[in-house]
This record gives structure tokens, C-alpha cells and sequence, in this order.
């Protein structure tokens, strides 16, 4: 009996390394959704009997779909694949009615475990269980695409980390990887509530990637943030760099792993430095607006629920480094 399959994700790659993992030998017919909405419409007009969902779309996100799944009473059966793995995130999924949590990058066995448990698939007596890679049609992987969801899997690391240190829930943003001149980088930088903020910046470096990371504090976040810390109010330097310095620490430390671990590379990290404190992004960047560098820019807006803190991640790949990534995803769809 064919098992009626939808993958639900805004990214070329993570379909691809979806419709990969199931079982070989598992009798599926595979359709794509590039977002929440085409997710519905699909399910509405040609019906589907597993969901692989992802959380993080634009036009209507994974929380969205599963609210209008539970409110039509649909027949699927949702299991949510994310890069998103903060504990509130998992109990909110199951609590819309997902049957279950995969988590980016996805285990093949941990997958197929899951299958067996939920009876969705049982390996076939003799036959071994083979990668699938006949999936439908879908456009080239872009380099763009290729680090958004790496960098998407890695925000979702980092958050989870901020998360369970300070039992809040991360609002996740969809990352934004645009290539710009140097000079160019604080006009590229998106727009956020405050108007001051302050800076700590890293490099790092590791088999041939190396770059910067950034991380842009807003300073209406200070007082609220170090209440979460458990500092006393900031009413001295010392408290506020020292904040600065535990997010950029928490943040560099978590993103960049994510990231080298899903290269498969180690990235070194040299020492933080505060760039400025309660400037403008202009100001606090002034250093690069001299230099005509081309650069790939990966940027994350961290937000928390419910608290008025917000800080910009900013991930600078140099044009050597671009091209050795280039490289690795020729390999990787050749």
C-alpha cells in the first residue's frame, strides 16, 4: 500500500535531505510544499496521509499549519522536522496535535525509529533499507539556499541554548543571507526598535572558512536582559559589558559550532571585543564603511517572547571562504 507523503519546508535543501532519509524500501508517493499555505492547499484538494512539517516558513509558518490542521479536523498524521529544538518549541508542536519531533539535521535511524514506532513503516523482509532520492522535480541547490539552512539549524542550536539557560522561548526569525561590500554592512543590517546599541565583534577561522561574527545589543534590551542574568540594575560600565559579553559568548559559541558541525570543520575563535557601547549602527561599524571587500553576510534577529530584548547576530564569510563553500556544494550535488 503507497503511503501518501508531504514535505512542508521553505528550503530546497532541506526537502531534498527529507525526502532522502526515508527508507528506501518504503512504498511513498512524495509531494513538496514550499511554505504553510501551499501546505494547506494541498492538503485541502489532494489530501495526504503523513505530514513532515517544518516550523520555520515564511507565508504561514509550522504553528500556523498545525492550528488550521486541528481547527478543519484534517486526516494527517504530522510529525514536525525543525531546527528549532527549545524544549517550549517541542511542547507547543504536541500540543497542536503533532505526533511527534525530528530534529535538524535529520538521523536516518533515529527517523526510521520513529516510523516503526508510530507503525507509519516496517522494513521489508529481505530487501535493505536504501537511500530514496526519487523525489519530484526541484530547482538547482543555490548557495544561498545552502547556508540559510545551515545557518537556520544553527540559530536553532543557539537558541536552545539561551532558552534552557534562562527559561525563555526564542522567537525564531527566518536568516538572512545576502552578499554586500563591506562598506555597504550597516545599511544592509535590518531594521530593529532601538535606535543605539552596542557591539561585540569575534573572528574566527578553520579549513579555509574564516570570517567575523558580530552581535548588535540593542540598548532599550540592557535593563531587561540583565534582569534575566540576575545582575543588579546597569548603572555602572562593568554590568553592561559584562552582559554584552555573556550573550556574545553564548551566541558566537553556539552558532558558529552549529555551523562548523554541519560543515564538518573546526572553527577557532579569536578573543571578543567590544566595538562601542550606545552608538549608532553606523558608528559601531564605521570601521568597515573604508573597505570595498565583498562579503556574505548571514544575519539573525534574535528576539525573546514576551520580554522587550532584541539583538542582531551577524555572521561575515570572506570571499575566500564563499568560494570554498561553492566548492563543497559542487561535491555536494554533483
Amino acid at each position: 500500500m503507497t503511503t501518501r507523503i508531504l514535505i512542508c519546508d521553505d528550503s530546497v535543501l532541506a526537502r531534498k535531505q527529507m525526502a532522502r532519509s526515508l527508507p528506501g524500501d518504503w512504498e511513498v508517493q512524495l509531494d513538496f510544499a514550499e511554505h504553510g499555505r501551499a501546505a494547506l492547499e494541498h492538503l485541502h484538494t489532494r489530501g495526504a496521509d503523513v505530514l513532515f512539517l517544518d516550523l520555520n516558513m515564511p507565508e504561514l509558518d509550522g504553528y500556523g499549519v498545525l492550528e488550521a490542521i486541528k481547527k478543519a479536523d484534517l486526516p494527517v498524521m504530522t510529525l514536525v522536522v525543525s531546527g528549532d529544538i527549545q524544549p517550549q518549541a517541542r511542547d507547543r508542536v504536541r500540543a497542536l496535535g503533532a505526533m511527534g519531533f525530528v530534529k535538524k539535521p535529520i538521523d536516518g535511524q533515529e527517523l526510521v525509529g520513529l516510523l516503526r514506532r508510530y507503525g507509519l513503516y516496517q522494513p521489508a523482509a529481505m530487501a535493505p533499507s536504501q537511500p530514496r532520492d526519487n523525489a519530484p522535480d526541484e530547482p538547482s541547490l543555490s548557495l544561498h539556499d545552502y547556508l540559510q539552512e545551515l545557518a537556520n539549524v544553527a540559530m536553532g542550536q543557539a537558541s536552545d541554548l539561551l532558552a534552557r539557560l534562562f527559561d525563555v522561548f526564542i522567537r525564531q526569525p527566518i536568516p538572512r543571507v545576502a552578499r554586500i561590500a563591506r562598506s555597504e554592512l550597516s545599511m544592509a543590517i535590518s531594521a530593529v526598535e532601538s535606535s543605539c546599541y552596542s557591539a561585540v565583534c569575534q573572528g574566527f577561522v578553520g579549513a579555509g572558512v574564516s570570517g567575523e561574527a558580530l552581535l548588535l545589543f540593542s540598548d532599550a534590551s540592557i535593563e531587561e536582559m540583565s534582569r534575566l542574568l540576575h545582575y543588579d540594575a546597569p548603572t555602572t560600565r562593568a554590568p553592561e559589558v559584562e552582559i554584552l559579553m555573556d550573550m556574545s559568548s553564548i551566541l558566537f559559541g553556539a552558532f558558529l559550532k552549529g555551523m562548523g558541525d554541519q560543515l564538518d570543520i573546526r572553527l577557532g575563535l579569536g578573543h571578543p571585543t567590544v566595538l562601542g557601547r550606545h552608538q549608532r549602527i553606523d558608528v559601531l561599524l564605521e570601521h568597515h564603511s573604508k573597505q570595498s571587500e565583498q562579503l556574505l553576510c548571514i544575519e539573525i534577529p534574535y528576539a525573546i517572547e514576551h520580554h522587550h530584548i532584541h539583538c542582531n547576530l551577524l555572521v561575515l564569510l570572506t570571499e575566500e571562504s564563499v568560494r570554498r563553500l561553492e566548492q563543497r556544494l559542487f561535491y555536494l550535488t554533483e
